[in-house]
């Protein structure tokens, strides 16, 4: 929203989510705000209509998987995506996710946009973002509406705090060996908090960085398509451990496998858990392309954004 505030070339937005948002109280000017929900048929018609672009970013992420969740993410989606089309928009941008591409071991070590996104049927937020994806395609083809689907990595940096609480090595301990389990109970109240690291790598994307590709897009920048985003570099949890102060333990790959196929199999493991599943194999991706089509280019690198997310929660009183 900031960034579209700022273009020169946008000359007004209407949004709409569920929550109260007063524009004027976020610094916004070209803003029109609408309460509603991408459920209601109605609203999302009105909403889109004469629009030059659609920005769709809502998703349900831990209500995945359940009835509610499964019916915003599928069925909101399909009247977001169903109205852009039927509205004549010339341009639709979805905000996917490198879960779509699912935790998989067979995928190549780095993931290119024409490698099919599979999902994991064992996390719902994955396996539905596959199925969103798969949902545009049959809508949106024929089409006028050029479609731009992004799939960014863990969107982090100040402005990302939720991922402090949502990121996998919080859950990790809930499913670990009773001997790791043993050490964490027992050194964690005179010891710095301990970090479980079964050496898989990861990326990080600054939500600035994400933000101006959105933006692109939904200015008609570069090709219509699928565009990975990541920032430059990757990290371990034992990178994430340093840069909190805190300490960083190996956990042999077999305990994360295990505890990865217990929380899949169990039906009532809470959806938070199976996020789990995310440290099993390295997901990573190339971003070539949206350099080369969009002319993106990413301002922060992934132990950049960390640090600058950690130090804002520090700031916000959030970590100590």
């Amino acid at each position: 929203m900031r960034g579209l505030e700022r273009s020169g070339e946008v000359r007004a937005i209407r949004a709409m989510a569920r929550r109260a948002l007063d524009p004027a109280a976020e610094g916004w000017r070209k803003t029109t705000y609408v309460r509603g929900d991408m459920l209601d048929r109605t609203a999302v018609e009105e909403l889109v209509a004469g629009a030059d672009a659609v920005v769709h970013l809502a998703f349900a992420i831990m209500g995945a998987g359940g009835d509610e969740g499964h019916r915003v993410n599928l069925e909101g989606s399909r009247n977001v995506f169903a109205a852009t089309v039927r509205a004549g928009v010339p341009r639709l941008v979805y905000t996917s996710s490198v879960a779509a591409y699912g935790f998989h071991p067979d995928n190549p070590p780095l993931l290119t946009e024409d490698v099919r996104p599979r999902g994991t049927s064992a996390h719902a937020y994955s396996a539905e973002k596959a199925e969103v994806e798969q949902l545009l395609g049959d809508i949106a083809r024929g089409s006028a509406t050029a479609v731009y689907v992004f799939r960014p990595c863990i969107v982090a940096g100040p402005d990302a705090l939720m991922m402090i609480s949502s990121i996998p090595y919080v859950q990790l301990g809930e499913r670990m060996p009773e001997a790791v389990r043993w050490l964490l109970d027992t050194a964690a109240p005179v010891l710095k908090p301990v970090i479980p690291d079964n050496g898989v790598t990861f990326q990080l994307v600054h939500h600035d960085d994400v933000a101006s590709a959105l933006r692109a897009a939904a200015l008609g920048r570069g090709r219509p398509g699928i565009y990975n985003l990541a920032g430059p570099g990757t990290l371990n949890m034992r990178d994430l451990a340093e840069d909190l102060g805190w300490y960083a333990i190996p956990v042999p790959e077999l305990a994360v496998e295990a505890a990865a196929e217990l929380a899949g199999r169990l039906p009532f493991v809470p959806e938070k858990a199976r996020w789990i599943n995310a440290l099993r194999v390295a997901v990573l991706m190339d971003t070539a392309k949206a350099r080369r089509e969009l002319g993106w280019r990413p301002r922060y690198g992934a132990r950049e954004t960390l640090r600058a997310m950690i130090a804002e929660a520090r700031a916000s009183e959030l970590l100590r």
